[in-house]
């Protein structure tokens, strides 16, 4: 996954207990979505930790599968063909069949290079585009739950709420991203999965692991706001009386065809 900013993201395992773990249900979800028969070329830019590699690898029957990221890390966990620039793809024009990106293109500088690489690395007159992002600003709870409750908390805050940061993680704004490289009957649709902790300690532990922007914000804070911080979210988040934690986060995905 290509880092924006001071988005690190650098360990797969630490990836994988704060967000990777719902990435699977939306992989499959997706790709489903999608609906392209077996045997295709299939190129995943910004792999991270290959989860969505392996999803079209498991229910596409893909005829291969090359998977790039910029982070030597997460290539290592998954796998991946080639450590490479998401805005610079190190590929021939029109090598493939289908062109993917999961939950990365707000993390790169120039989301609009990387859509028209991936364009070009299709093949011309219908080769598939398409890529999904959390929906940060709204319906991703578990985010949206810590970022109001944040900045509730240090106003300061919200000056790294994905939600303000990510503009182009909305409907319009991904359509746009596609129509602007070239790509025909693109469709935009939401993804909504149910996500679940057993307690709040399994959804606070990933927050101090320091990747990612919320956790690095947490590890920045002394031990006395970190709590605070930790004590109010434990109020705002909704609390079975088990314990559990039930949230649901939704993703938009777009697709579209070269022409």
């Amino acid at each position: 996954m290509d880092e924006q900013g001071n988005d690190v993201w650098a360990s797969g395992a630490a990836y994988d207990r704060y967000m990777g773990r719902w990435s699977r249900v939306v992989a499959r979800e997706f790709t489903a979505w999608l609906g392209r028969p077996a045997g295709l070329r299939w190129l995943d830019v910004g792999c991270g930790t290959g989860v969505l590699s392996a999803v079209v690898g498991e229910r596409c029957r893909p005829d291969r599968i090359v998977g790039c990221d910029r982070s030597e890390s997460f290539v290592r966990a998954a796998r991946a063909t080639a450590v490479a620039d998401a805005m610079a793809l190190p590929v021939r024009d029109g090598a493939f069949d289908v062109a993917v990106s999961g939950l990365t293109l707000n993390f790169l500088s120039d989301p609009a290079a990387a859509v028209a690489g991936m364009a070009r690395a299709v093949r011309p007159d219908g080769g598939l585009v398409a890529a999904y992002v959390w929906d940060y600003a709204d319906r991703m709870s578990l985010l949206r739950h810590f970022w109001d409750t944040a900045t509730a908390l240090d106003p300061a805050a919200a000056e790294l709420d994905e939600g303000r940061r990510f503009p182009d993680c909305r409907p319009q704004p991904l359509h746009d991203l596609w129509t602007g490289a070239g790509l025909a009957d693109v469709l935009v649709r939401a993804i909504e999965i149910p996500i679940a902790f057993t307690d709040f300690a399994d959804l606070w532990g990933p927050f101090l692991a320091g990747q990612g922007p919320a956790p690095r914000y947490v590890a920045a804070l002394g031990l006395a706001d970190r709590d605070d911080l930790r004590e109010a979210l434990r109020a705002a988040v909704p609390t079975a009386s088990d314990g559990s934690i039930f949230l649901w986060a939704r993703a938009w995905a777009v697709r579209g065809k070269t022409a």
